[in-house]
């Protein structure tokens, strides 16, 4: 397992300015705490993926919460997604836990490691089409090093169409929520609704709907 080499990974992306923007936006945030987390230090950089170097299941997100991995430095830790993606996770086995509130809380994932197609928290939660650009790299050389890895699955359009650049899936299909794809190399590319409120709190996406496309996604990542 390339465990050495996805920590070196990680290492290099918590060092990355290159997008003025994204650096200005998530260093005001840290800077200026939200009430309720008032006295807390805030991560403020860039959110490296976290998980299971031998994964056979990889998760891809928007990209960190201001308040959620942008605080906590750890992706999907720290709000309502998260509380909703880790919960999954865990109920279908791939997590030691059914919560993520920080770093040091003992998490562990099985079988599955969870990133962001953008590492840094954008402002309005909507990154530029340059910014995605920017950090795509990142994402190819994290699936790369992720050999065992046979399913993604992509929360939402935005990490839906990262993921189909990254494994320059053509033609590019439209995203819907369940929809499968096998890919020429036999990979799995699987489409989410976000675990976002405005998804979650809606109805648009349930707890129930949510444990079924994880339940199916692990089992394409295990079907060779």
């Amino acid at each position: 397992m390339p465990e050495g080499d996805l920590s070196r990974l990680c290492d290099e992306e918590v060092l990355c300015r290159r997008c003025p923007r994204l650096v200005a936006w998530r260093e005001e945030v840290a800077a200026r705490p939200r009430a309720s987390f008032a006295g807390q230090q805030y991560w403020g950089r860039p959110v490296p993926g976290f998980g299971d170097p031998g994964a056979r299941l990889v998760v891809v997100g928007l990209a960190p919460a201001a308040h959620g991995g942008n605080r906590t430095g750890r992706v999907f830790t720290g709000d309502r997604s998260g509380d909703w993606l880790w919960a999954a996770l865990w109920r279908a086995g791939l997590a030691s836990q059914p919560e993520s509130v920080s770093r040091g809380d003992g998490l562990r994932a099985e079988g599955v490691w969870v990133t962001a197609a953008v590492r840094c928290a954008p402002p309005a939660n909507r990154p530029t089409p340059g910014e995605r650009d920017n950090c795509l790299p990142y994402l190819v050389r994290e699936l790369a090093l992720l050999a065992e890895a046979r399913a993604v699955l992509a929360l939402g359009s935005f990490a839906f169409d990262a993921c189909c650049r990254v494994l320059d899936v053509r033609p590019r299909p439209l995203f819907a929520h369940g929809a499968e794809f096998v890919l020429p190399d036999g990979r799995w590319l699987i489409g989410c609704y976000h675990p976002s409120q405005q998804n979650t709190f809606t109805g648009r996406l349930t707890a129930a709907m949510l444990d079924a496309v994880v339940k199916r996604a692990w089992e394409l990542a295990n079907s060779d």
